[in-house]
């Protein structure tokens, strides 16, 4: 029996759709939901060492979100309860706005997002698709896992960041917070706990990636 055209058409239009996707978080601004964080705050008067500073640690985060809207794309797509993937296209908003404040945070600091955005992308979007393969009690674990890492990784944000660097501070911050929403509703959707070494390579990936994005 020949594939019916429909079929054709509907896998076809499906898949313009999930590059069209990415292309669009790695190069185009995303539609915010929210306020930019610092909007009521003064105009920087920072010294170039610390504008320096500053645009490495963002240049992170922004990195960060490029890889967050891949990873909830990939597990979305590969999510096998429709209330748990309503969850995650709920969360990819906040991330967006997340990936917007980078970017106008970078603009503002006079400097560009990480040149390897595109395979930060790729990368965990195939991270996604593979935890959501596993099962939904295994996707919600690594989400969880991946937010606290997060979490953590901000924490350290807010120490390095020069302390006169409050509009990069008051985007970090409102961050910090989404992200460990994120992690407390994948916990509550009943996320599995990830073994310690797959943690472990977690980390290293996280860490392998945020060093390279702070200078490239």
């Amino acid at each position: 029996m020949p594939t019916s055209p429909f079929r054709h058409y509907s896998l076809a239009d499906s898949l313009i759709a999930h590059i069209d996707q990415a292309l669009g978080n790695v190069f185009c601004k995303q539609v915010s939901h929210r306020p930019y964080p610092p909007e009521t705050l003064a105009a920087d008067t920072l010294k170039t060492e610390q504008k320096q500073q500053s645009a490495g640690l963002m240049r992170v985060n922004n990195a960060g979100e490029i890889a967050a809207q891949a990873l909830y794309h990939g597990q979305s797509i590969t999510a096998r309860d429709a209330s748990i993937r309503d969850e995650l296209r709920h969360a990819s908003q906040e991330e967006s706005d997340h990936l917007n404040w980078c970017r106008q945070r970078l603009d503002e600091l006079g400097e560009q997002p990480s040149k390897l955005d595109p395979l930060w992308y790729a990368g965990s979007f195939a991270m996604g698709i593979t935890a959501g393969i596993a099962g939904d009690r295994w996707n919600l674990g690594f989400l969880a896992e991946t937010e606290h890492q997060v979490v953590a990784h901000l924490d350290k944000h807010l120490q390095q960041l020069p302390e006169e660097d409050q509009r990069s501070r008051a985007i970090v911050s409102q961050m910090r917070i989404d992200e460990l929403g994120h992690a407390s509703l994948a916990e509550s959707l009943g996320a599995a706990d990830l073994p310690q070494p797959i943690r472990s390579l977690m980390g290293l990936t996280s860490k392998i990636m945020t060093s390279i994005a702070q200078r490239i």
